[in-house]
């Protein structure tokens, strides 16, 4: 028994991959030992195989069971070292998937993935950004950096990382270079406007010397700070207050224009706002919107020209992003080219 002890704390200290190692070979072998010793009651390796599996998962079936007295000391020895390294083997790999899932859920991670998008602070905004980003695409990737104890919202998709995103180390092991896009959003938690766009601007700043080829948004509270941000290089710049208050004067203005913004706003109300890639054929805006109009959508812009209704003689150049405004069911069909 203290030899026995002893080799089972031995077998724990080993590494998992040679664990692993270790054990398909005990099971392979003796499936080939059993088959030689009793090639009547084991015709072939795989019921050689089913009877080893069987009894060092101690399922024993009883379909198959050695006879001979050198079977049954393959069989001993397998009730006594095989069931205790497989059984070794399996709380090894529930302790793994235990401390992943620990470890996901502190943040504690590193992402190797490619293509993924990256949201820098949470709030209750970060949230709505998650739904309609996969009410958009569900099979992306979404990595949250935060400082909080624990991860804020999980699942197969998105990933938690605690730090401080205004530190290289941390955008690292979020894998920024092979981001998608980065959505730097203001700290709620800061009521100083002033403080709280200081605060991204100094995220933004890493972001940006870390990774300058990814497209980068930020939330600004106050439009007067944009000046601040002229030499950082960020793609786009989504002023919150200015926003806010836009909308509210506007509804106060003209009833019911707040719900037009909302439609357009998310993917989960009525038509939307869609990218469409354009077709050969389109020489102008011309063709494209009577293309676009005739299957159920109206081109409203190029990247942010809203005037297309002006230029529609215009030739389409080679790097133009159309937008449409319709139905999920219609942008499928113009997608698939079925328009």
């Amino acid at each position: 028994m203290h030899l026995l002890k002893l080799l089972i704390r031995k077998t724990i200290d080993i590494s998992n991959y040679l664990l692993f190692i270790i054990s398909v070979l005990l099971v392979l072998i003796t499936s080939v030992i059993i088959v030689l010793a009793e090639p009547q009651t084991f015709p072939t390796f795989f019921d050689g195989l089913w009877w080893v599996m069987t009894t060092v998962t101690t399922v024993g079936y009883g379909d198959f069971y050695p006879v001979t007295v050198f079977g049954r000391i393959i069989g001993l020895f397998l009730y006594i070292f095989g069931i205790g390294l497989i059984g070794i083997v399996i709380g090894k790999i529930i302790d793994t998937f235990a401390i992943y899932r620990k470890k996901r859920m502190e943040g504690d991670i590193v992402y190797n993935g490619k293509g993924h998008y990256i949201i820098i602070g949470w709030s209750e905004k970060a949230r709505f950004a998650i739904d309609e980003m996969l009410a958009t695409d569900a099979m992306i990737d979404i990595i949250l950096i935060d400082q909080l104890e624990k991860a804020p919202v999980l699942s197969a998709n998105i990933f938690y990382i605690k730090g401080n995103a205004s530190e290289k180390a941390t955008l690292e092991k979020a894998n920024i270079k092979e981001a998608k896009s980065v959505l730097i959003f203001a700290n709620d938690k800061i009521s100083n406007g002033q403080l709280a766009d200081g605060q991204t601007l100094l995220i933004a700043s890493t972001v940006e010397s870390i990774a300058p080829e990814v497209y980068t948004i930020v939330e600004i509270m106050k439009e007067t700070h944009l000046e601040n941000f002229k030499y950082v290089n960020v793609d786009e710049f989504i002023v919150s207050d200015e926003t806010i208050s836009s909308l509210f004067v506007r509804s106060a203005f003209r009833k019911g224009v707040s719900s037009i913004f909302s439609q357009l706003l998310r993917r989960t109300k009525g038509d939307d706002l869609y990218y469409v890639p354009a077709k050969k054929e389109w020489n102008t805006y011309r063709d494209a919107f009577n293309d676009l109009l005739q299957n159920g959508a109206t081109l409203v812009a190029d990247r942010d020209k809203l005037n297309i209704n002006r230029m529609l003689d215009q030739p389409i150049p080679a790097e133009a992003e159309l937008f449409v405004i319709c139905d999920v069911e219609t942008h499928k069909k113009l997608l698939k080219g079925e328009g």
